[in-house]
């Protein structure tokens, strides 16, 4: 698989390019995350045969590029925005065009905050065979109410979330795990190919073991 890294409307990707993939991964990540995308990629391939090609595009300003609408700070004094609109656009019309006749499916997936954007996009369009939500930051301030009447238009879903991490601190982010099993319950309720995974340890453990299983159990049809 060849990597190699290029611009899409002014946007700095990552490209993980297999000349037979007909399968598109597509990933938001910032600094960390990139630095783990060879690994990523290597375990993807160790728990899956089927062939794939990989992009990640940077974001810059997480907080506001990923959330779908506004909300006082959680953690610091960094708010966050309403920019996830923006972002799936950015997927959707340029991102997306740059591998036109070159795949037949495409997941989306994130980790954190990009675990939310990829959670929210799949309930905005219907470009996603399936999305991966790992670790997503559904502890979002009107999240839970957001989802509570909708329906999402993506195939498959794949949720995880450490074992740990709604024991922190943090009042609004405690809610982290109540939020997750309130959403996988509302999912299991609309959809069949739908899972929740606990891992252990807390939100900074092997982000990129958690996504790997992820985009695996959907290559996989579901299966781990």
């Amino acid at each position: 698989m060849n990597k190699r890294e290029t611009i899409i409307s002014g946007r700095e990707c990552i490209l993980f390019d297999n000349a037979s993939a007909d399968c598109l991964l597509v990933q938001p990540v910032d600094d960390h995350d990139s630095e783990l995308l060879e690994q990523e990629v290597k375990q993807i391939q160790a728990l899956s045969d089927k062939p794939f090609s990989l992009v990640a595009f940077r974001v810059g300003d997480w907080n506001k590029e990923l959330t779908p609408w506004p909300a006082p700070p959680v953690f610091g004094k960094v708010p966050f925005g309403e920019g996830a609109e923006k972002t799936l656009a950015f997927v959707v019309g340029q991102l997306l065009p740059e591998f036109h006749g070159e795949i037949r499916h495409c997941l989306l997936g994130g980790y954190s905050l990009a675990g939310l954007f990829a959670l929210w996009a799949a309930y905005q369009t219907d470009l996603f065979a399936g999305v991966v939500a790992a670790s997503p930051s559904v502890w979002y301030p009107g999240w839970t109410e957001y989802v509570a009447d909708k329906t999402p238009m993506a195939k498959s879903i794949y949720l995880s979330l450490g074992d740990k991490e709604e024991k922190t601190k943090n009042p609004v982010m405690a809610q982290v795990g109540n939020a997750i099993r309130m959403q996988y319950d509302r999912l299991a309720g609309q959809m069949e190919n739908v899972v929740l995974e606990w891992n252990q340890g807390n939100h900074f453990v092997d982000a990129d073991k958690r996504m790997a299983k992820g985009f695996a159990w959907l290559m996989n049809g579901g299966k781990k």
